[in-house]
């Protein structure tokens, strides 16, 4: 079995990737620190795939130890990289960790990688690196907006390092811009598991649903939109783990044109704030108590992506619904509170 290092792989994403990297016949060796994520989500996955994947708690902002961990597996055929902070508000409110987080953990990883005959590399972006972009939906030659977090100002250094890299070394990647990850395993065995209040919005509202919270907040009802709120491409995690499956597939057999590329990851439909609540309601039966408060900083109007790219030359394509996912999402969050 090819060797595949996932690092965060216990987070949210990417214990989903781990699940569907094994279905691929791929092995995967997980490194997390476990700052936003618990080890019990190992255990989940080898609840559903029937063994324990090889784990490796390790800060990639320690250098060495990361020099240590490619010394040790040095037959790895490729990394997918999802270490890094991803809540937008915490990013504005702290900055420094995200830039020290994101970016040298990154670096670290590439250095070593820069040491291989041949290094294949997926990169967890984000549809962050467009800003408000000036139409939707959002294709891949969209400018690249000055970021209005400094999250989202790390996916777009991210970005520019790993294109300056592979300019210079054996290192071919493929950037996977991620619209709105959502949703959980059909098992209900993993899933997205926020340490604190959810930065999301999909386990806000199952958390208000099971009676976790009294209620939601709907960040601002006077965008210009339909219903006033805010609009995203919500991504079944699923659907978003099968596709750096097909990503990895495409880099190891030298499938890939340049030696960077570039794709969006989305459903190609905008739902708004609202629209996640009334599904949820028809999904749960439960009524969502919600109020609106003010804008959150940081945010933007609206965002979806054109999947063309993705779906031709990637080859993949979203196959679960807005209503599936809300669906698995509450599933999980009712097994976790039982």
């Amino acid at each position: 079995m090819k060797k595949v290092l996932v690092t965060g792989g216990l987070g949210f994403i990417g214990s989903h990737t781990v699940v569907e990297l094994h279905n691929a016949g791929y092995e995967a060796i997980i490194i997390d620190n476990l700052s936003n994520s618990s080890i019990e989500v190992l255990d989940g996955i080898e609840r559903i795939i029937g063994k324990k994947p090889v784990f490796e708690n390790l800060d990639l902002r320690d250098k060495s130890a990361v020099q240590g961990f490619f010394s040790k597996y040095n037959d790895v055929v490729g990394v997918i990289h999802f270490a890094a902070s991803k809540a937008v508000g915490e990013s504005v409110e702290n900055p420094l960790l995200y830039y020290e987080n994101n970016i040298n953990a990154l670096v670290y990883v590439l250095q070593e990688l820069t040491k291989m005959p041949s290094a294949n590399f997926i990169f967890s972006s984000s549809c962050t690196v467009y800003g408000q972009a000036e139409k939707m939906p959002i294709t891949e030659d969209a400018s690249v907006q000055p970021a209005a977090s400094p999250y989202g100002n790390t996916k777009q250094i991210g970005e520019e390092i790993i294109n300056d890299v592979a300019k210079v070394s054996s290192v071919k990647a493929i950037l996977l811009r991620y619209f709105n990850p959502v949703g959980a395993h059909s098992s209900a065995e993993i899933g997205e598991l926020p340490i604190g209040v959810p930065q999301n919005l999909v386990p806000f509202i199952t958390q208000t649903g099971i009676g976790l919270r009294e209620q939601l907040s709907v960040y601002g009802d006077d965008y210009p939109t339909p219903d006033g709120t805010a609009i995203r491409d919500y991504i079944h995690v699923v659907d978003l783990a099968k596709a750096h499956v097909v990503a990895m597939h495409r880099l190891v057999e030298n499938k890939n044109l340049e030696k960077v590329e570039t794709f969006n990851l989305g459903t190609g439909t905008g739902s708004s704030v609202l629209e996640v609540i009334n599904a949820f309601e028809k999904v749960s039966g439960k009524k969502l108590p919600y109020k609106i408060v003010g804008r959150r900083e940081g945010d933007i109007t609206s965002a979806y992506a054109n999947t063309d790219k993705a779906n031709q030359v990637l080859g993949w394509k979203a196959e679960l619904s807005l209503e599936e996912s809300l669906a698995s999402a509450w599933k999980w969050e009712q097994k976790i509170r039982s």
